[in-house]
C-alpha cells in the first residue's frame, strides 16, 4: 500500500462497472444522511430536545411526555381567556384561539410520529446496516487487491525457478480470491438501485404525512376563523396596505392544488370610503358577496359567494357589520365579506 502511494508499485485497478457502482453508493450515502438530519431538524427544531431524544434512545428508554410549542401556547392561551372571563369577547377568543393551537399540536405530533415511522427509520436503517456491510466488503476487496498485488511484485522479482513456481501458484491464488470478493460487493452494490427504490415509496410516505398536517392546520385555522368572525375594523383604517379578505371555505385537498393561487384582495380606501357613506346616509346599496359565510346565529344572515344583496346600516350597529337583505331575509352581514357595488 505504501509503495502504491509512493508511486513504486503497480495498482490492480478495479473495472469501471464496479468503479461507477462505488461512487454512486457513496453518492447515495452522502446524500441520505444530509437528508436524513436536515428532516430530523425540520421535525424537531429544538436541538437539545433533539439530543435528550438521542441520549434516551441509547439508553433504550422512553423519554418523558412534555407540550409541544402549539400545545403550549394553546394553554397559555387557554388559562389567559379563563382568567379574563369566558363571557368577555376577549376572554372567549383566546379560549377558542388556545383549543385551535392544541389541535395543531396533536396534529404536530402525528407528524414526527408518522415521518419517523415511514421516512427516518428506513433511511437510517440503510446508513447502519446496509452501508456498513458495503463498507466492510469493500475493505475485505481492498485487502485482496492488495494480497494480489504484493504476489505479482514477488513474481516479478523471482529468479530461480522454484521460487517463480511458488509465486505463480500464489498469484493464481489472490487472483481467484480477489475476484470472488469482487464478485460479492458488486452483487451487494447493486442493490443501490432497490435502495433508491424503497427511499422513494418512503419519501412519498412523508409528503402525504406533510400533506395531511398542512391540511389539518389549514382546516383548523379556517374553522377557528369562522368562529372569530369577521376582522376587527383597526385592520381597514390602514390606507397604506391591502387587507386580504377571508378566504374561502373550501375542502383541504383543493386548497393544496391551488396553493400557488393568489388569495383575492380589496383596497382599504375603497372600502372605508363605501361604508362610511353608507353609514352616514339612510340609504341603501347592492353588495356582492366574495365568500361563503355561516350565519353564527339568529340575528346573521348566511352568504354564498356571488350573489347580490341589499345592504344598509342602523343606528348603534358594530362598525364591523351592516344590515343585509335577501328577498323577505334579513340580518346582520360581516362588510369583510361584501363588495359595494355602484
Amino acid at each position: 500500500f505504501t509503495e502504491e502511494k509512493l508511486g513504486q508499485a503497480e495498482k490492480t485497478e478495479l473495472d469501471a462497472h464496479l468503479e461507477n457502482l462505488l461512487s454512486k453508493a457513496e453518492c447515495t450515502k452522502l446524500w441520505t444522511e444530509k437528508i436524513m438530519k436536515q428532516t430530523e431538524v425540520l421535525l424537531q427544531p429544538n436541538p437539545n430536545a433533539r439530543i435528550e431524544e438521542f441520549v434516551y434512545e441509547k439508553l433504550d428508554r422512553k423519554a418523558p411526555s412534555r407540550m409541544n410549542n402549539p400545545e403550549l401556547l394553546g394553554q397559555y392561551m387557554i388559562d389567559a381567556g379563563n382568567e379574563f372571563g369566558p363571557g368577555t369577547a376577549y376572554g372567549n377568543a383566546l379560549i377558542k384561539c388556545g383549543e385551535t393551537q392544541k389541535r395543531i399540536g396533536t396534529a404536530d405530533r402525528e407528524l414526527i410520529q408518522t415521518s419517523a415511522i415511514n421516512f427516518l427509520t428506513p433511511l437510517r436503517n440503510f446508513i447502519e446496516g446496509d452501508y456498513k456491510t458495503i463498507t466492510k466488503e469493500r475493505k475485505l476487496l481492498q485487502n485482496k487487491r492488495l494480497d494480489l498485488d504484493a504476489a505479482k511484485t514477488r513474481l516479478k522479482k523471482a529468479k530461480v525457478a522454484e521460487a517463480r513456481a511458488a509465486s505463480e501458484q500464489e498469484v493464481r491464488i489472490t487472483q481467484s480470491e480477489f475476484d470472488r470478493q469482487a464478485e460479492i460487493t458488486r452483487l451487494l452494490l447493486e442493490g443501490i438501485s432497490s435502495t433508491h427504490a424503497h427511499h422513494l415509496r418512503c419519501l412519498n410516505d412523508f409528503v402525504e404525512a406533510q400533506m395531511t398536517y398542512y391540511a389539518q392546520c389549514y382546516q383548523y385555522m379556517l374553522d377557528l376563523q369562522k368562529q372569530l368572525g369577521s376582522f376587527p375594523s383597526t385592520f381597514l383604517s390602514n390606507n397604506n396596505q391591502s387587507s386580504s379578505a377571508p378566504v374561502q371555505s373550501v375542502s383541504a385537498p383543493s386548497v393544496l392544488a391551488s396553493a400557488s393561487a393568489s388569495l383575492p384582495s380589496v383596497s382599504n380606501s375603497v372600502v372605508t370610503s363605501g361604508i362610511s357613506e353608507l353609514k352616514s346616509s339612510s340609504g341603501s346599496r347592492k353588495a356582492r358577496v366574495l365568500y361563503d359565510y355561516d350565519a353564527a346565529n339568529s340575528s346573521e344572515l348566511s352568504l354564498l359567494a356571488d350573489e347580490v344583496i341589499t345592504v344598509y346600516s342602523i343606528p348603534g350597529m358594530d362598525s364591523d357589520w351592516l344590515m343585509g337583505e335577501r328577498g323577505n331575509q334579513k340580518g346582520k352581514v360581516p362588510i369583510t365579506y361584501l363588495e359595494l357595488l355602484n
